[in-house]
């Protein structure tokens, strides 16, 4: 019998990922589409043709059919959805990041340990072909000591739906750090290993969207502008983390007054280096006697998406722990909230006392 799913949420990040992986799957059949906005759970029926469109998410937590649940819906209710879908005894997908804050998160490791029942978080590229390339490049010792890894997240204007529940921090949490950053800290810490964290230094920046009549933009995902909304997170952030493998620098911004864009992560060790284009491919950098040596590899791709939902029905069936376990999901969360919170007490977060 297929794994029968609930898809909490019927926004972007179902549409685009969830859905369309969870219908490849021979495994799994989705029998609810739920959103507090009725049009859209029914949209997806209809687009999709199966399941039933419910704007109350325990109605599907009460249903002894439903297996499992992809939560996909704003941040502040990840923590509260996903710990009620726990305790209905449902295995859990929850998209990134984990939650607001890293109490709400921890809170949710702590009920899914009580539970036994599967709490996953969405950082999806944990489940990218290339970054695990690389993971095992450095595992297998081709960069040597990994001793300093820098993270540019960077574009000129793109700061989404501005005045919207992504720029509302009673919503999201935060800005550009917590949306952006959580995907490319979860890179760094998957590929070394989930380094434990031993002191933060961060500041956040909220400039540029403030005047969301004004702000000057080419394109805006998830816009338009409310003009009447809020924005009260960070558009910008820059941080030094000291963890017991690598040190880490941050540079961040959806909206700088630098019009490029640069995405990438630099992993630098004492026998080679790699920078990884965000979303794209790699290139590695080493010596051999003598010369310096530049190579991009070139390989075929999976989607990370699809591979997320494969791997999420298998360890339902087989009870496997994944790399994106709320256990090492919530590294993560700490990390982002020791540079909010350095950032707003100006002074370093140490996990060392």
């Amino acid at each position: 019998m297929k794994i029968q799913v609930a898809v909490i949420g019927c926004g972007n990040i179902a549409n685009n990922a969830h859905i369309p992986s969870y219908m490849a799957n021979a495994e799994a059949e989705i029998r609810y589409f739920c959103d507090i906005i009725p049009e859209r759970a029914e949209a997806a029926v209809e687009k999709y043709g199966c399941g039933k469109a419910i704007t109350d998410y325990h109605e599907a937590l009460n249903d002894p059919e439903v297996v499992a649940v992809s939560v996909c819906t704003p941040n502040n209710v990840h923590s509260q959805i996903s710990i009620d879908a726990l305790r209905a005894g449902k295995h859990v997908l929850c998209e990134k990041p984990a939650a607001r804050t890293y109490t709400e998160a921890l809170e949710m490791q702590k009920v899914q340990h009580e539970t036994g029942k599967t709490l996953n978080i969405g950082v999806v590229n944990r489940f990218n072909d290339g970054v695990n390339r690389i993971k095992k490049m450095i595992d297998d010792g081709d960069l040597g000591e990994i001793y300093h890894v820098y993270v540019s997240f960077r574009a000129g204007r793109s700061i989404p739906g501005l005045g919207g529940a992504f720029t509302t921090k009673s919503i999201a949490g935060g800005g550009a750090l917590i949306d952006w950053g959580v995907h490319y800290l979860d890179i760094v810490m998957y590929c070394c290993g989930d380094p434990a964290p031993k002191t933060v230094t961060g500041e956040t920046f909220c400039k540029l969207g403030k005047d969301i009549a004004n702000y000057a933009y080419t394109g805006m995902w998830a816009g338009p502008p409310d003009l009447n909304g809020t924005y009260d997170v960070d558009d910008s952030v820059a941080a030094l983390i000291r963890t017991e493998g690598p040190v880490i620098t941050v540079h961040g911004a959806w909206a700088q007054n630098i019009l490029e864009n640069e995405q990438y992560i630099d992993f630098i060790g004492d026998k080679g280096g790699i920078r990884l284009q965000y979303g794209q491919g790699f290139t590695y950098y080493t010596t051999k006697d003598g010369a310096l040596i530049t190579s991009t590899p070139d390989f075929k791709t999976t989607s990370h998406f699809q591979n997320e939902i494969d791997a999420f029905i298998r360890c339902v069936q087989t009870g496997e722990k994944l790399a994106s376990h709320i256990d090492t999901a919530v590294i993560t969360s700490k990390l982002m909230q020791a540079v909010y919170d350095s950032s707003e007490q100006h002074r370093e977060v140490s996990f060392e006392d």
